[in-house]
């Protein structure tokens, strides 16, 4: 058994029977609705399809950061069973949370000098950020070291590669990414936009595609360009969804046929903290391949 722990936050976007089968720990974001708590705790405390629901008939959905004495706590019952911990955190180009980690970090450190604590933005969102993690998984279940896994997940987080694509604009131009009139323009035009996330971990529109079925073809295209191996990839392939698991099927079915040796596909639910800003209609797509560019 490793003498560290492998440590994330909940927008992981895996489940939380996929965090115990590979003893990762995790610590929950916090979403509310009409300004009520939940925590984003991969879906035990509330379905995700009442998350949507209740956003559809109006309530206002929000998120907040996971603050340094959340960390601190989650940190502390590591630390004082004698482990030691690399946590790993969603995006700095997506939240601040990475900045109270760090703080939670800087300040156990005093309090812990003999053991050590890394902190890990991942430059990654969803389940690109659980494929990412699940990678280190890997890793230390191949006896690799902390300090090894540590120096891996920096070299390598760009070669992390997300693709997404939203059917339903709704809350995009609620959330203000997206104009009013763009916003009722591309629903009119039945576009949906093709995104991707940067090598700053920041999500950025890329294309405007009509009709869903162009958009699925489209982004497996992304990945026959930029997947590790082309068309012999034989990774893991992580797809996340937000309430349009149909759609996210289809593109398990494209993936599958374009990449035979592919390792395993595996479809999650998008969790709380990003449902709480795509909305449903969201389907995201995650694999190694070619470093991210501007």
């Amino acid at each position: 058994m490793a003498d560290f722990v492998l440590s994330c936050s909940s927008s992981a976007d895996l489940s939380d029977v996929y965090m115990k089968q590979r003893d990762i720990v995790y610590v929950s974001h916090t979403i509310s609705l009409n300004d009520v708590d939940y925590k984003d705790d991969m879906w035990q405390s509330m379905r995700p399809e009442e998350m949507y629901e209740r956003m559809l008939a109006g309530e206002v959905s929000k998120t907040s950061q996971i603050s340094v004495g959340e960390y601190i706590d989650h940190f502390t019952k590591i630390l004082e069973d004698g482990k030691d911990l690399i946590h790993f955190s969603l995006s700095s180009g997506i939240s601040g949370t990475v900045n109270s980690a760090m703080n939670a970090k800087m300040e156990l450190e005093d309090k812990y000098p003999d053991r050590k604590i890394y902190v890990v933005d991942s430059l990654a969102a969803s389940s690109g950020f659980g494929l990412f993690v699940d990678k280190m998984a890997d890793l230390r279940d191949e006896g690799k070291s902390i300090d090894e896994i540590y120096a891996y997940a920096e070299m390598h987080k760009l070669n992390l590669v997300h693709w997404f694509f939203s059917s339903d604009l709704t809350f995009y131009i609620r959330g203000g990414r997206v104009s009013k009139t763009a916003g009722f323009v591309g629903n009119l035009l039945n576009i949906c936009p093709l995104l991707n996330v940067d090598n700053m971990g920041r999500l950025i529109p890329r294309e405007k595609i009509r009709t869903k079925k162009k958009v699925i073809k489209r982004i497996v295209e992304k990945m026959e360009e930029l997947a590790e191996d082309g068309h012999d990839y034989s990774g893991k392939v992580f797809i996340s969804h937000s309430a349009c698991r149909v759609d996210a099927e289809e593109v398990e079915k494209l993936v599958r046929e374009k990449f035979p040796r592919v390792k395993s596909v595996t479809i999650f639910p998008i969790g709380g903290t990003i449902g709480a800003h795509t909305g449903p209609g969201t389907v995201a797509l995650f694999f190694w391949g070619k470093k991210r560019k501007d």
